[in-house]
This record gives structure tokens, sequence and C-alpha cells, in this order.
């Protein structure tokens, strides 16, 4: 059963990526943060996790989208602002029915939330340091089972609480 951590928006926070980290590490499959960690590519809380440049990383190594697989999970990770998911989420939609990705990672809004569109799922971990909604700040753990029938998506607090009122349970069969 695939298990991934999600991250966004850190915004210069490594003690807190590092802490979070090292809390999942051994139980998740992979790890990904989705921009604005205002961290070096190479920096120790970014090493081990798929990583893209948000709009306020000044490293230039970090690449503009990502995509990977996880078993059957086929990710899209990207920030978001390039992509103007602030307003839709259409062109990542045709960006990742370009690549054949199912699952599409963003941040850049710093609003936590999960959200099945036909055949694909979005999923904004938000941000741990700058949330912008009545939630704490927050990241995110996706598992599915191998036949992807049963996907959930669980948001946590930094701290490791799970906060219930954002938990995603849907199908990609």
């Amino acid at each position: 059963m695939p298990k991934i951590l999600i991250l966004s928006d850190s915004h210069g926070w490594s003690q807190e990526v590092t802490e979070i980290k090292e809390r999942h590490q051994a139980d998740v499959d992979a790890m990904i943060h989705c921009g604005d960690s205002e961290l070096e590519f190479d920096s120790e809380p970014l090493a081990g996790f798929e990583k893209v440049q948000g709009n306020m990383d000044m490293d230039f190594r970090f690449p503009e989208e990502v995509d990977f697989a996880v078993g059957k999970l086929h990710f899209l990770v990207i920030h978001g602002h390039l992509h103007q998911t602030k307003a839709t989420l259409m062109p990542a939609s045709y960006r990742a029915e370009e690549l054949g990705a199912n699952i599409i990672c963003f941040g850049h809004s710093h609003v936590a939330g999960a959200e099945k569109v036909k055949d694909k799922l979005f999923i904004n971990p938000g941000s741990i340091r700058q949330p912008r909604s009545a939630h704490p700040g927050s990241y995110a753990i996706v598992t599915a089972d191998e036949q992807l029938k049963e996907i959930s998506v669980h948001f946590y607090t930094k701290a490791g609480q799970e906060i219930s009122s954002l938990a995603y349970q849907t199908s990609l069969s």
C-alpha cells in the first residue's frame, strides 16, 4: 500500500521540515515538497524529497515540475504559480493529462485540501508555516491500495496531530 508524505510552503523553516521528515520517512514510500521551501536545493532538510521550485525559491536548481510514479500512482508535482492554481485547476489538469499523471500535488495558495476531478486527484497540503484558512498549518499523507480503489488523504498539523475535518477518501479505479 503506497504511502506518500506531501509538504509545501514551509518558507524558510528547516527544523520543522526536518522534524516532519524524521517523523514519517521510515513509513512512507516517497516524500514531496511542492515548493516555497526557501531552502537550498541540496539542503539537508530537503534530502530525500521530490521537490520543485516555488515563486519564492531563489535556488534555480529546483525544477519547475517533477513527475514520478509509486506503483500505479503517477504524480505531477508543481508549485502552482505557473499553472494558475489559485484560479483554476485546468492548466494543471492539462499538464497531468500530457504526462499521464493521476495525482497532482501543488501548493502556492496555502489552503489545504483534496479534490477529485474526473480521473485525477488534486492535493494541496497547505502551508506548515503560513496557512490561509481556518485550519492550522498543515501537511498531507496520501495512501492507496494497489488497485487504486481506496485512496485516503489525511492532513496533519506540523506537530503531527490529524486535522480530521480535512480527511478525504476517493477511488481512481
